[in-house]
C-alpha cells in the first residue's frame, strides 16, 4: 500500500513536560485516517510537525515521498488544511478570500470555491466577523478544497457545526476520497464522525501511538465485557486488555468479541464505540 505520509523516528520535545514520540507511523494513500486522543495527547502537535509549523528534534517526515522540510514548497500546493485555531482576517468577505487565494495557489479554482459556498449556504459579501463559528468553519473547509489538494489535513474540522451541517461536511469528505489518489488525515474529538467515514484509526496518548488499526477491525473485533466485581475471577487474564472498575461493575476491553461470546456465555459483551475504547485504554488498567 502506498503512503501519503511517512513518519520515521519522529521526536518533538516541549521542555520536560511533554514529548511527542518516538513515532513511526504511515498514513495510507486513498484512505481516511482518523486521529483520536484526549486533550494534550499530541494530536495537534503531530499535525503541526507534519505541516512544518513546528521544528522536529529528531526524525523525518515524507509527504508524497518528498522530504517535508527540504521540499516544502513543492508539497504545499497539494495539501489542504483546516486547523482548530485557523482564522481569516475578520474584515474580509468570502469574496475577498477568493481573490486572495487566487494569488496564492496555482491551481485555485474560483468556480469550485463558489460552488462550495453555495452548497454550504454561505454568503459571498458578508464580513467574516458577522459569520457564526460554524459558518467560518465551513468557509475554511471550502477554502481547503478549492485548490484541488491531494491531501486534506483536518484538525477539529467539524467542531462548531450542528448535526445537519456536520453530515453535509462529512459527505463532502467522502466525495473527496472517491478519487483514490486523495487522502485525509482527520483529527477530531467527535469520534462518531470517524465511526462513519474513517478507514483507519490512530489513537495517541501522551505522545505515543497506542493503537493503529483499520476501523472495521476495531468495530468488528473489539468489545466491552461487563460483569459484577465478584465475577472477575471467572475471566481469564489473557483475555483482558484493559479493565475499569465502576461503582457496581467492571468494564473489560476484549478482542475477538465473537469468540469470547462463546467462551463467556453468561456475560454481556457489547460492541465498542471509539469513545469507549479511548476511555478504557486511558482510564483502565492492564
Amino acid at each position: 500500500m502506498k503512503n501519503a505520509i511517512e513518519i520515521k523516528n519522529v521526536i518533538k520535545k516541549y521542555d520536560m513536560k511533554f514529548q511527542l514520540g518516538e513515532l513511526n507511523l504511515n498514513i495510507p494513500s486513498g484512505m481516511i485516517t482518523g486521529l483520536i486522543g484526549e486533550n494534550g495527547a499530541g494530536k495537534t502537535t503531530l499535525i503541526k510537525v507534519i505541516l512544518n509549523l513546528l521544528t522536529l528534534d529528531e526524525g523525518e517526515i515524507k509527504i508524497f515521498d518528498k522530504d517535508s522540510r527540504q521540499q516544502e514548497n513543492e508539497i504545499k500546493e497539494d495539501i489542504g488544511v483546516v486547523l482548530d485555531n485557523m482564522f481569516f482576517p475578520e474584515i474580509l468577505t468570502p469574496k475577498d478570500v477568493n481573490a486572495c487565494m487566487r494569488e496564492i495557489y496555482k491551481h485555485w479554482d474560483s468556480e469550485l470555491f463558489y460552488k462550495y459556498l453555495e452548497r454550504f449556504q454561505l454568503p459571498t459579501n458578508k464580513l467574516i466577523k458577522t459569520l457564526s463559528k460554524g459558518m467560518r468553519k465551513k468557509l475554511e473547509i471550502a477554502t481547503a478544497l478549492a485548490h484541488h489538494p491531494k491531501l486534506l489535513i483536518l484538525d477539529e474540522a467539524t467542531s462548531g457545526l450542528d448535526p445537519i451541517a456536520r453530515a453535509d461536511v462529512l459527505e463532502v469528505f467522502q466525495e473527496f476520497i472517491q478519487d483514490e489518489s486523495n487522502t485525509i488525515l482527520f483529527s477530531t474529538h467527535i469520534t462518531t464522525d470517524l465511526e462513519s467515514i474513517a478507514d483507519y484509526i490512530v489513537f495517541i496518548d501522551q505522545g505515543q501511538v497506542l493503537l493503529n488499526e483499520a476501523r472495521d477491525e476495531i468495530m468488528d473485533q473489539y468489545g466491552v465485557l461487563r460483569c459484577d466485581i465478584k465475577e472477575m475471577s471467572k475471566i481469564d487474564k489473557e483475555d483482558i486488555m484493559y479493565m475499569k472498575k465502576n461503582k457496581y461493575n467492571m468494564e473489560i476491553l476484549v478482542k475477538n468479541r465473537s469468540e469470547l461470546r462463546k467462551k463467556y456465555q453468561d456475560f454481556v459483551i457489547d460492541k465498542i464505540t471509539l469513545e469507549e475504547l479511548m476511555l478504557l485504554m486511558i482510564k483502565g488498567e492492564k
